[in-house]
């Protein structure tokens, strides 16, 4: 299992339109084969920031979520909303043994 946290610190004026883009991409990435989960969370620290919280079966998953067509028209929108790039963090999903 592959988990991501894709930190995203969006326009202000721009927070609307990535809403609705995330809506489009959060529904169609959801139905893809090796999807667990796929959840957008806002922050309640800082303005306009948010993470994509993704659970994955495996990491061949999220290459082909990486090139499917929804995912590639987001980030190419997401140019015009983003005030920082992203910062993507990749964790696998099998716990450390202490």
């Amino acid at each position: 299992m592959i988990i991501i946290h894709a930190h995203l610190q969006v326009k202000p004026d721009q927070e609307q339109a990535f809403l609705e883009e995330a809506k489009i991409l959060l529904s169609a990435t959801r139905a893809e084969k090796g999807n667990i989960s796929y959840d957008l969370m806002k922050s309640t620290e800082q303005d306009c920031h948010y993470t994509m919280v993704e659970i994955w079966k495996d990491v061949e998953a999220t290459a082909t979520h990486n090139t499917s067509e929804h995912f590639t028209a987001f980030t190419q929108k997401a140019l015009t909303f983003m005030a920082a790039p992203m910062d993507l963090k990749v964790f696998s999903g099998e716990p450390v043994k202490a």
